[in-house]
């Protein structure tokens, strides 16, 4: 009796053993078949031409009489008003921002010599927004004409001066983009099954990636991937947006 108990225990383990064999050997199977995936990146790029310009002027006047320096910097903002207005640029689009007057005088660590320096500089920022970006870049080529008739545009150790292009349509071009990189990520797929004997199987996982703008002979010069930030005095400009996507191999 006991024999038969103990022969029916190890046929018992003996049957464990196997299924436990044939579970794993399933599980292991349909790991690796689950398991087998191809990760692979498709991009797009366009070469695109800003439709957006922002002109930053900054006049200045130095002067040691403070009203008779206001009377300056207003004719001076009038000439360059004119100037704009009379070279196609049309009076909504210019903008009249900030007036600033620093008193050297008053400064607490200033080193005023009132023989050599002048007391007052009055800054008056004018700004320039529009869409007729070909037009704003002439003109802004044109500013030797201002300082012919005595008008003193500053632009030194002022990051905001100067002009400015922007591209402001990603939205129009989204679609397009993103269909053009995902189309190249599964040739890509495509050409790796293909060379390794396999058959693509499903998309398992797909992930986007930022779309990048930056100054079109930036990127030529460095490979520049950056946003907007340094990469606007160009007026054409190079976009950019890579996908990531995993299919599994059969």
């Amino acid at each position: 009796m006991d024999n038969k108990k103990l022969i029916i225990l190890l046929v018992a383990i003996l049957v464990a053993f196997a299924l436990n064999a044939v579970i794993l050997g399933r599980a292991i199977q349909r790991f690796k078949k689950e398991d087998r995936t191809i990760s692979v990146k498709g991009f797009s790029e366009r070469e695109v031409k800003s439709d957006l310009a922002v002109w930053t002027i900054q006049c200045r006047i130095a002067n040691n009489d403070l009203a008779e320096g206001s009377r300056l910097i207003e004719q001076t903002k009038n000439k360059v008003m004119t100037f704009l207005t009379q070279n196609g640029i049309n009076p909504d689009e210019i903008i009249q921002k900030d007036l600033a007057v620093n008193d050297r005088m008053a400064q607490e660590y200033g080193n005023y010599n009132e023989r050599i320096n002048l007391r007052y500089i009055i800054d008056k920022i004018i700004q320039v927004r529009s869409t007729n970006v070909d037009n704003i870049q002439k003109v802004s080529r044109m500013t030797d004409e201002l300082l012919k008739a005595g008008i003193v545009l500053n632009n030194q150790n002022n990051y905001e001066c100067g002009i400015r292009y922007y591209f402001t349509k990603l939205g129009d071009i989204k679609p397009a983009m993103l269909t053009e990189a995902t189309r190249n990520a599964n040739n890509a797929a495509v050409q790796f099954a293909n060379e390794s004997g396999s058959r693509l199987g499903k998309l398992k996982r797909a992930s986007q990636g930022l779309f990048s703008i930056v100054d079109r002979d930036e990127s030529l010069a460095s490979g520049s991937e950056g946003g907007y930030a340094g990469n606007s005095r160009d007026i054409y400009k190079r976009i950019r947006v890579v996908v990531s996507v995993d299919y599994s191999i059969e």
